[in-house]
């Protein structure tokens, strides 16, 4: 099958061991907003939008999630533009925080660094899809320096904005999975999305409707990486976003012809990695 093209990231549920620590760092340092609270979760988005991007789940004896397992590689916060990528600069050195890497992928240009937890982040923004260019089939994207002066000349020094603004959005989720042939089954030849770039060692990149990637899929902890331990920190789930009933049914009648198990109620399922994804509507 093919998925619906229109079919998008919605949101990224974290387990956290330290709830207030981990809130103040994405809304003070990364810009998102606390639009609601319980006891032991808070959700996180841009307020003039009110969709949910980030959720902790506050878990304080959850253990911390081993190195070399699966999991989350990073989620990717995609930005409007270049103006609000320079302000996301702004905005985490005045919180005191630090970035980890800065890259041109050809198709965009990223910011990396990591929360209080371990939890790996990208900002983003797109360049225009005409730029995006081809080689066999394949979608060029690279690793190259940032020009951080190019992206920073074009706001005043220091300024961070108040947030991130509308139309910010899960644009991608990377993960970390056992092995790539097992994740392409999964990914590709049953949910239907398609491969844009195999170029990447260790790394296989896919989307709907030829957008440069929704998933990162990457072996780079280990081949054959075991999963964490259940309930330790870090992903708990992230949401895959259908136009509609039609195209949510015809995912699950694929995932059932496929023999896969993890389904719940048919609300979420598990990768062969161990990564559960939440499939819903708009």
């Amino acid at each position: 099958m093919t998925i619906d093209p229109t079919t998008s990231i919605g949101s990224v549920e974290l387990t956290v061991g330290d709830l207030e620590v981990q809130a103040s760092f994405y809304c003070d340092g990364i810009g998102l907003r606390e639009l609601r609270r319980t006891d032991d979760t808070v959700e996180l988005g841009v307020a003039q939008d009110g969709a949910t991007l980030v959720t902790l789940v506050h878990r304080p004896d959850a253990p911390v999630r081993p190195a070399r397992t699966t999991g989350l590689f990073h989620l990717a916060l995609l930005v409007p533009g270049r103006a609000e990528l320079a302000r996301a600069v702004h905005r985490v050195r005045t919180a005191g925080w630090r970035f980890t890497g800065a890259s041109d992928h050809l198709v965009s240009e990223a910011l990396y660094l990591d929360d209080p937890e371990g939890n790996g982040i990208e900002i983003y923004c797109d360049r225009p899809r005409e730029e995006w260019e081809s080689d066999n089939g394949e979608l060029r994207m690279g690793t190259l320096p940032l020009d951080l002066a190019g992206v920073l000349a074009g706001v005043e020094d220091g300024d961070a904005g108040d947030g991130m603004v509308s139309g910010t959005r899960i644009g991608h989720v990377h993960l970390q999975v056992a092995d790539l042939p097992g994740a392409e089954a999964f990914y590709v030849e049953t949910l239907g999305f398609d491969v844009t770039v195999r170029a990447y060692p260790g790394a296989l990149f896919v989307s709907a409707g030829g957008y440069h990637h929704h998933l990162g899929l990457n072996t780079w902890a280990a081949v054959g990486a075991p999963a964490p331990p259940a309930g330790a920190r870090g992903l708990r789930s992230f949401s895959v976003v259908l136009s509609d009933q039609n195209e949510l049914d015809a995912v699950w009648r694929s995932l059932a012809e496929a023999g896969y198990d993890g389904c719940d109620e048919r609300t979420s399922v598990t990768d062969p990695s161990g990564n559960r994804l939440v499939l819903t509507t708009i």
